[in-house]
């Protein structure tokens, strides 16, 4: 029963992340007004804003205008449920406090990774907001020490805000938006050194290879902007399941 509780308040959380995700790139309010239909701007009435039910229904379009609801918003709805429920079975016997934290964590990667691939943007709302949060729940958190958040948020912060200027001043280009070095704040306060680092090679890999399919398969290049955020979110919220499986798998391979 805490399980099915768990995925349904997900899907409820999933369709609040949703709000945010549309009306925080644009600077709207994220408590008002209610839903609407960003096509015919009607109020989207409460029967049809059912997380994933209102859409199977609806067969993915408004009941208004019969504008195509984007599948974005079914997805993000079950990853979220998906999301409680993993990070319960992972963690609430260590510490359900902790698993509060890990969910919240991980709603907000899924709020800027998914933001960041749309707009390449990253709010300081939940960059900075959120490094804060994490940083204070440092004191507390049963998997790392407060100084190991600190030296790994501030540090990997520091790393990132240098090769921003190296980017910019030697080689003259943006080679990373500023955003990333606050998100680096968020990632290393909640992850600690060991598990952002894996995030951070997850992250790099996977831009590397979705960098070299834009090439082959899109006629772009090496200048080519791709929204390193995003892959910072899908790294981050690999290593806190499966960070230490991960690190201890390299360090057999190069021992």
């Amino acid at each position: 029963m805490e399980e099915v509780f768990l995925i349904l308040l997900g899907l409820i959380i999933g369709s609040f992340l949703n709000v945010l995700i549309y009306r925080m790139p644009i600077g709207k309010s994220i408590v008002k007004p209610r839903s609407y239909c960003p096509k015919c701007k009607k109020p989207i009435k409460f029967y049809d804003n059912i997380p994933v039910i209102s859409f199977i229904i609806l067969r993915g379009k408004c009941r208004g205008c019969k504008a195509k609801i984007s599948l974005q918003y079914p997805l993000v709805e079950i990853f979220t449920a998906f999301t409680f429920w993993i990070s319960y079975s992972f963690y609430f016997s260590i510490s359900p406090i902790y698993t509060l934290f890990t969910i919240m964590f991980l709603c907000i990667m899924v709020v800027l990774a998914i933001i960041d691939f749309k707009h390449m943007i990253l709010p300081d709302e939940l960059t900075i907001g959120g490094g804060v949060l994490f940083l204070i729940y440092s004191f507390f958190n049963p998997l790392i020490t407060y100084k190991d958040a600190f030296i790994s948020a501030f540090g990997s912060a520091l790393v990132f805000t240098l090769l921003y200027f190296f980017y910019l001043k030697v080689r003259k280009i943006e080679g990373l938006g500023f955003g990333d070095v606050k998100m680096m704040i968020l990632l290393g306060a909640f992850l600690g050194v060991n598990k952002l680092l894996i995030a951070l090679l997850l992250a790099s890999l996977s831009g590397v290879i979705i960098g070299f399919i834009f090439i082959i398969f899109k006629g772009k290049d090496l200048k080519t902007k791709l929204p390193f955020g995003t892959f910072l979110g899908l790294g981050a919220y690999v290593s806190v399941f499966w960070g230490d499986c991960v690190l201890r798998f390299i360090q057999s391979v190069l021992r």
